[in-house]
């Protein structure tokens, strides 16, 4: 220990300390990331193993923000007055917009918002009042999604409009800004419409693709660790094996002011 923090090598040993306490950090958080992500996986799979859910005016007291990625189904009458668009959503290489429309739920005063699919980006706003209508009463089978505030790695958020503003595009599903501008009550939660094969024309239906592997945390945790490991072992071993070195070399070899901190004895045995 006096070697490491003698006069020639204390810089370097601080250095090294504070080399191996990121990289134990690191290690930790990987694992920080994958207890998270099994957390994750746990909730989706128990969602996804559940029959569907039957939205009517009977069961709007459930909680529906736990209950993310589990099916659904609902039916009502679309308001296309109040619809909004997701921007920035791409379809094959094409940029475009998403349509949120509130759908009053049968039988109720409430509406929940669906994600009816994907429109190029040119046609939104839609040209004409019949433009992706789907009028009358319908049934909607897609999965709960949780209300967004910012995306997954920050970044791009939606302020809230000014009152009394109304805003068409948004960046994010934030239903609790949107449900400010709506003239009926929504759900904490929005509907992602599923695909439907008698359904050929725009808007395109899409689900969420999900990853239920538990990635590369756990490699990477391990390999910061050996890193550490091998920084922290390592760096004492050589430390010591260059000032035996040292003390061997004859003196005429040794640069001028060289101090010798290892295995420095007098002529007696005893040490400086």
């Amino acid at each position: 220990m006096r070697l490491l923090f003698g006069r020639q090598w204390w810089w370097t040993t601080l250095l090294v300390i504070v080399a191996v306490a990121v990289m134990a950090r690191l290690g930790t958080w990987q694992l920080d990331r994958l207890a998270q992500r099994r957390a994750f996986n746990a909730r989706v799979s128990a969602q996804l193993n559940q029959p569907p859910l039957m939205l009517t005016a009977g069961t709007l007291g459930v909680d529906l923000t736990e209950m993310e990625y589990r099916s659904v189904v609902v039916a009502g009458r679309y308001d296309r007055s109040q619809e909004v668009a997701l921007r920035n959503q791409v379809w094959g290489n094409q940029l475009g917009v998403h349509l949120l429309t509130p759908l009053v739920i049968e039988g109720s005063d409430r509406a929940v918002l669906v994600d009816r699919g994907w429109i190029p980006f040119e046609d939104w706003p839609p040209k004409q009042a019949d433009q992706f209508a789907e009028p009358g009463t319908v049934e909607v089978h897609g999965v709960i999604r949780r209300s967004r505030s910012r995306s997954d790695f920050g970044g791009l958020f939606d302020p809230a409009p000014p009152p009394g503003e109304r805003r068409l595009t948004w960046t994010q599903p934030n239903v609790a800004l949107i449900d400010a501008q709506v003239s009926y009550p929504l759900l904490p939660v929005y509907i992602q419409q599923a695909p439907d094969p008698a359904w050929t024309s725009l808007p395109y239906r899409s689900q969420p693709e999900l990853d239920l592997s538990e990635g590369p945390h756990l490699g990477y945790a391990i390999q910061w660790f050996l890193f550490a490991a091998i920084l922290g072992i390592g760096y004492p071993i050589y430390v010591r094996q260059q000032s035996q070195q040292r003390a061997a070399r004859p003196v005429a070899e040794r640069q001028p002011g060289e101090a010798i901190e290892f295995g420095r004895r007098n002529h007696n045995g005893d040490r400086n």
